[in-house]
């Protein structure tokens, strides 16, 4: 008996896209928590939160995929993703859940308004279409 073994994602909302994260590359998901600004940085980097000791940059999806910022609300969370031997948190909107895709399709070049290049994949869920965002891309932004 053969079993497949499907990649877990986390997805998670920001305003009415979903998209999603390899488990795997997940460290934590926190409530948004006090963040301290950093003068001359980009503007989608919102700063810095001291996790556990740990200093940890944080960066806003919303404004990286050129949305308008919003306030932040009880569904807000902040994922922390280790990336590189680095750890980095994301704010979004909202996790969803843990899923799976059963069918993974290209990324278009362009998926409601981001750049292709953020993906790896569009991912077929039963809520709809999920982009599965590719770290090096969205981390290593410019």
């Amino acid at each position: 008996m053969q079993s497949i073994v499907q990649d877990q994602y986390i997805e998670f909302g920001i305003e009415q896209e979903q998209y999603a994260i390899r488990i795997q590359d997940i460290h934590e998901i926190i409530k948004i928590q006090e963040i301290t600004a950093i003068p001359n940085v980009r503007e989608y980097v919102k700063g810095v939160i001291n996790l556990r000791g740990r200093i940890v940059p944080v960066i806003s999806l919303r404004c990286l995929f050129g949305s308008e910022e919003a306030e932040y609300t009880k569904s807000s969370r902040i994922v922390v993703i280790h990336h590189r031997e680095e750890a980095v948190g994301i704010i979004v909107d909202r996790v969803n859940k843990v899923t799976t895709f059963s069918d993974i399709q290209p990324p278009p070049e362009r998926v409601g308004g981001v750049q292709g290049g953020f993906f790896t994949g569009i991912g077929l869920a039963e809520s709809g279409l999920v982009g599965i965002l590719r770290l090096d891309e969205v981390l290593l932004h410019e």
